[in-house]
Formats: structure tokens, sequence, C-alpha cells
């Protein structure tokens, strides 16, 4: 398996650290990464997770655009000045810093989720009303409503 799939909640430790999902580390592994790449989510209290290849993919659109304009400008501060490096221990741990903790809400546990390509980290309680609401908006597409219309 080469992607990030599923989802699995863990307890933080007393330094503050949290194992990642076996099936998560498998992937890390296999995809060779030294290193992790943590970046804000721009929408939602959560943060993207991947190796350099998702960092990539936000340059790669950031050179699309004009230098001199300000979207530009901040791409870059957010995929440059908004992510942080993550090390996994000889564990398969990642330490929970002040800078998740104060996006996320993140407490005691974790709850991480497979995005195929990256994973994301959440506070459980948010994760599982960001997943009663995805639901939603899908089942009203099933459904063939709009967001806020009734189905008949």
């Amino acid at each position: 398996m080469d992607r990030f799939l599923s989802n699995a909640v863990n307890r933080i430790d007393a330094k503050g650290r949290v194992s990642v999902p076996a099936h998560f580390r498998a992937v890390v592994q296999k995809r060779g990464y030294s290193e992790l790449y943590a970046l804000r989510c721009l929408d939602l209290p959560a943060m993207d997770v991947g190796g350099l290849d998702l960092l990539d993919r936000y340059e790669q659109r950031i050179a699309l655009e004009d230098p001199f304009l300000q979207t530009a400008d901040d791409m870059s501060f957010f995929c440059h000045g908004d992510g942080t490096f993550l090390k996994l221990d000889q564990d398969g741990r990642i330490t929970m810093t002040d800078f998740i903790r104060e996006h996320t809400g993140i407490s005691n546990e974790v709850a991480f989720v497979g995005r195929g390509n990256f994973f994301q980290i959440w506070e459980p309680g948010r994760l599982s009303a960001y997943g009663a609401q995805a639901r939603a908006r899908l089942l009203q597409l099933r459904q063939g409503t709009k967001p806020g219309e009734r189905s008949e």
C-alpha cells in the first residue's frame, strides 16, 4: 500500500509525543520520507502532513504565479512560513508542538486521517464534527439537492 488511508486516534504521552499509526508509518517508509512536513490547513483546524512532495506540490503552484503579485507572496508565506518539519523517532512517534496544538486544538489525543498522498492530524472531536458535515454535504449531492435545500 502506498496511500494514506483510514483513520486512527492515539493518545499523547507525558512527553508530548504521539505514535503515528503503523499503516501510515509503512507508507512513510515505502515512500522513503526521511522527515515529514506539516502545514496548517487554510480553512480547517487540522494539519496536512506528508513528505517533501507535499511541499513540492505547493511550490509548483506558486511558480505559476506572477512573483510580483501579492498572491505569490501569500502562497509562499502559507507553504514556507506556516508549516513545520516533524521527525519520526525510532519508535514511530512525533511531538505535538505548541504550533500544532494552537492551530488544531489538540490536547490529549490525536486523530490521524488518511487523505491519499498525505494525511491530516486533528483534535478527535473536531474531526468527528467535520466528518458529519462532510457526509451531510455528500448526501445532499447524492439526493440532488443543494446545501440548505430539503429533498422531497
